[in-house]
């Protein structure tokens, strides 16, 4: 299934989505017009490899270079094809408007980063040892799904769901179109663990560790009259 749009409006233009949305367009465009050996080298540099980090002497013999941390942040703004940067900036426009219309742009940026992080965190937590390169924007806009889940319930997604060759567009509600969604994440990232290949070359626990992040984590992000009305609501 494939989400196509929400029900929400947003109230305040979506400064810091869209710019999200362009950067990651124009570094694609910029990396698609790289030779592949210049690609490789540009993703093993600004790419999450788990084995750089957990075992830095190792990576250092196989020639990975060091430049600190900094591949948590960058990693999120490259990607592997153009449906992978396709899907990711859709989704990211579908739900990361209305939570930056509930946080704000400033505080959305922060909060839209900080998920990126921990959800190459946890991929590496989960995989510490794989001298793969992670990239892509999923594990930051799970985030924001995780925060869309709690603050928007009675939304509805407007989704494509193809029957054969007929497509097919249901209105599911944004609590259980999000709830499927991370319980196929869940699950595909389980198994991933029981053996190499089995996660079919995708970081599935970026994006478990991104939706868990947005989840408990949005609350700290929220504009202060959106927190007051927040708070009232559920008391």
């Amino acid at each position: 299934m494939f989400p196509i749009r929400d029900t929400i409006p947003n109230t305040h233009p979506p400064v810091v989505t869209r710019f999200l949305i362009w950067a990651n367009i124009i570094i694609f465009v910029f990396q698609a017009l790289l030779p592949e050996w210049q690609v490789q080298n540009l993703v093993e540099r600004f790419g999450v490899i788990p084995i750089r980090f957990t075992r830095p002497h190792y990576a250092a013999m196989r020639g990975y270079p060091w430049d600190g941390y900094w591949p948590f942040l960058t990693s999120m703004f490259l990607h592997g094809g153009f449906l992978h940067v396709l899907t990711n900036v859709w989704t990211l426009w579908i739900f990361g408007d209305n939570v930056e219309d509930r946080m704000g742009s400033g505080r959305f940026l922060a909060f839209y980063l900080l998920c990126g992080v921990l959800a190459m965190v946890m991929h590496t937590l989960t995989n510490p040892f794989s001298p793969i390169p992670a990239i892509g924007a999923s594990g930051a806009i799970a985030g924001v799904m995780g925060a869309y889940f709690v603050l928007f319930p009675n939304a509805w997604v407007i989704t494509l769901v193809p029957i054969l060759i007929f497509p097919l567009f249901i209105p599911i509600p944004a609590f259980i179109y999000l709830l499927v969604w991370f319980l196929m994440q869940f699950v595909s990232g389980a198994s991933s663990l029981f053996g190499p290949g089995q996660g079919g070359g995708i970081a599935w626990w970026a994006h478990i560790g991104g939706f868990v992040a947005g989840l408990w984590g949005y609350s700290f992000f929220l504009r202060p009259e959106k927190k007051r009305s927040v708070s009232s609501f559920q008391t």
